[in-house]
């Protein structure tokens, strides 16, 4: 059995240089009073200066965002001068795919020689998200008025069906019971709570200031604000809004940040806090399936991304998802004969939010640190997308040269 070792081979994430804000859920905190794109690079400067890495050292950008922001058409070098830093950069949007697309795409730039040390930073803001007016000629209404997250969320044009129609189709093509989606919720609410009740989250998670325009205190963003404890009882008690699908099986809208670096094998020792821990990226996987089958997609990027590498699902030391609804987790657990009581050991967005841009990159970062408390291993990370897209990716987290 082959098992390649590394597609991007120069390609390295410095350890613990990255952070991210929490993510407090919609309409329940500063963050949905500021500018998310200006918000996002300051706290990009400060969560840098924390990981005593100079700005200096970046010389390219990429970030990453789903929801329109103002002075969005200025995208990465608008970001980088909040920062701090005057560099070039670029804009990357896949839906919910957008934090672990973003890291790829600045693992290419250090692979390709470009650039050296690329800054990933993903963000996005659903609270009062921007409203749209498109003239459309070819449409009855010749001017429609679109709102950017709750319209998308609510509506597919290509299959005329809304994000949580997807949930409840394949739970039933996949014949997934709500007992077991009800248990597996309480279980992943377990994992967060114990991951921050030990200190783990500490290690990812940042506590941020947010000024408004005159740099007035408008409120720290220090919990991710909307999560709490939940009960059994009260997830078995709680309507079908469709199979198996509840208020409390799903994830909610939050607005957060998300930043982390990529950069050469020789140059990620000189700014990782512990040089001898390498991280790099082994391979990676995107997929489509069906009209509204977007649940099963991760599983089916999984499938193929294991099959490319000749690694087995026993191989993996840490398995972390982006599932907005708990049935993607147990179709996971199906499809790849696996036990979802030993993936997302940490948290997952199910629990503590869906601001989109940096959802897989605070997954990433939580599945990297992880493995490192492990002793290394490989580290997967996998997610839905809208569309039906199914996301995967291995990290290979080493100590020591091992």
């Amino acid at each position: 059995m082959k098992v390649i070792e590394s597609i991007y081979s120069d390609a390295r994430i410095p350890y613990g240089t990255w952070g991210s804000s929490y993510f407090p859920a919609w309409q329940m905190s500063a963050l949905s009073e500021v500018n998310i794109g200006q918000f996002a690079g300051e706290a990009m400067g400060r969560i840098l200066s924390l990981r005593k890495v100079p700005q200096t050292a970046l010389d390219f950008l990429v970030i990453g965002s789903t929801v329109p922001w103002h002075w969005k058409f200025w995208t990465a070098p608008f970001v980088a001068s909040c920062m701090g830093h005057r560099i070039p950069g670029h804009h990357i949007e896949q839906a919910c795919a957008t934090g672990l697309k973003s890291i790829l795409s600045a693992a290419a730039e250090v692979q390709s020689g470009d650039s050296e040390v690329v800054g990933v930073l993903t963000f996005d803001r659903t609270s009062d998200s921007p409203v749209g007016v498109f003239p459309e000629r070819r449409a009855y209404e010749r001017t429609m008025a679109l709102s950017d997250v709750w319209d998308n969320f609510g509506f597919d044009p290509a299959t005329g069906g809304a994000m949580l129609s997807t949930a409840g189709i394949a739970a039933r093509k996949y014949k997934i019971d709500k007992r077991e989606v009800d248990e597996l919720t309480f279980h992943r609410y377990k994992q967060y709570f114990h991951a921050k009740n030990s200190g783990f989250l500490d290690k990812v998670l940042v506590p941020l200031e947010v000024l408004n325009i005159q740099g007035k205190h408008l409120g720290t963003i220090d919990s991710d604000a909307g999560v709490r404890q939940i009960s059994l009882d009260s997830l078995r008690s709680m309507r079908e809004l469709d199979t198996c699908i509840t208020s409390g099986t799903q994830t909610h809208a939050s607005d957060g940040m998300a930043t982390l670096l990529v950069t050469t094998k020789s140059k990620a020792k000189e700014l990782s806090q512990k040089p001898e821990i390498d991280i790099c990226l082994v391979a990676k996987c995107e997929i489509r399936t069906l009209p509204g089958l977007m649940p099963e997609a991760p599983a089916l990027a999984v499938q193929k991304l294991l099959t490319m590498t000749g690694l087995k699902i026993t191989d993996i030391a840490v398995m972390k998802s982006h599932n907005p609804f708990a049935v993607n987790d147990a179709i996971f657990a199906k499809v790849l004969n696996c036990d979802w009581h030993n993936m997302n050991n940490t948290g997952c967005p199910l629990v503590w939010g869906h601001p989109q841009g940096p959802t897989l990159t605070r997954v990433t970062m939580e599945g990297l640190e992880e493995a490192v408390s492990l002793g290394g291993g490989y580290v997967m990370i996998f997610g839905c997308a809208a569309g039906d897209v199914g996301i995967a990716a291995i990290f290979k987290v080493s100590e020591g040269g091992k």
